[in-house]
């Protein structure tokens, strides 16, 4: 009988960047997300969906180490990333967080100008030369289709920026410490349609490079952009589990359980 362990080295070989197994988190007591075991393929868009309290946050948080800032967490399972468990102990977390990049659902650029906004990842993770600083802020923000749009003013407030400015600048802000994954919690949420579908766009382009997860309540946002989709849910106790997960195509159209065709045809949620 093939282990569990086994089973993810093979996932891993064949492309997987991250598998969860057996992930849970606890507050307090109480479980908010139990026994979730997932791969998520590289280079690929993978949506989580869900109607709120399904714990899709709390997961999606779990794959960088956020958890770790939050007292009362707990985290049971493993995270493998690379096939490495981010929660061993010789595993330091601010270096899974420079692998593994995190944009929130509300653009947060800090009090800075464009410039340093970038930069800062960069001077927190050791770089000094301004040169290569300069570079890397001009490639992230190139990657982030924002340079056009801000290289004559890099020295102004960040907070002069459009909120779906801000985004993208957030989004330039992970990619400047070069992650391999990136996760995004309702990126859009807070934007208008036409920034909405610029974002979109930028995850699309971006995933040639990068694994993108995001956590979205949109199902249009997830079927329009996502190659897989997970769909979470709570139980009778209110616990996240994981209900189905497949490419997006066949959880839109053909999905295997009642809870997953319920939700995405609007019958709950």
């Amino acid at each position: 009988m093939t282990s569990k362990i086994e089973e993810i080295d093979t996932y891993y070989n064949i492309g997987y960047v991250i598998t969860t197994l057996d992930l849970s988190v606890k507050y307090g007591g109480r479980y908010a997300i139990k026994d979730i075991n997932i791969n998520i393929p590289r280079n690929s868009i993978t949506a989580i969906i869900g109607p709120s309290g399904s714990g899709k946050t709390t997961f999606l948080r779990c794959l960088n180490r956020m958890n770790d800032l939050i007292s009362k967490a707990k985290v049971e399972g493993r995270v493998l990333f690379n096939g490495k468990n981010i929660y061993d102990p010789d595993v330091d977390p601010y270096q899974i967080r420079a692998r593994i990049g995190m944009v929130f659902q509300k653009p947060n650029p800090f009090p800075k100008s464009i410039f340093e906004n970038v930069a800062f990842g960069l001077r927190i993770n050791g770089v000094k030369n301004r040169e290569e600083i300069e570079r890397r802020v001009k490639h992230a923000l190139t990657q982030a289709a924002l340079w056009d749009e801000v290289k004559d003013r890099l020295n102004h407030n960040a907070y002069e920026l459009s909120g779906g400015q801000q985004q993208r600048l957030c989004i330039a802000r992970a990619l400047a410490v070069e992650p391999e994954v990136l996760l995004m919690d309702e990126p859009a949420a807070s934007l208008d349609p036409i920034a909405t579908a610029r974002i979109e766009e930028l995850m699309i382009r971006l995933k040639e490079r990068y694994t993108i997860i995001i956590v979205t309540h949109n199902m249009q946002q997830a079927a329009r952009v996502a190659d897989y989709t997970a769909v979470m849910m709570p139980d009778e106790d209110g616990v996240g589990k994981l209900v189905e997960f497949g490419t997006t195509r066949e959880i839109f159209t053909n999905p295997k359980s009642k809870k997953t065709e319920d939700y995405v045809r609007g019958r709950i949620g």
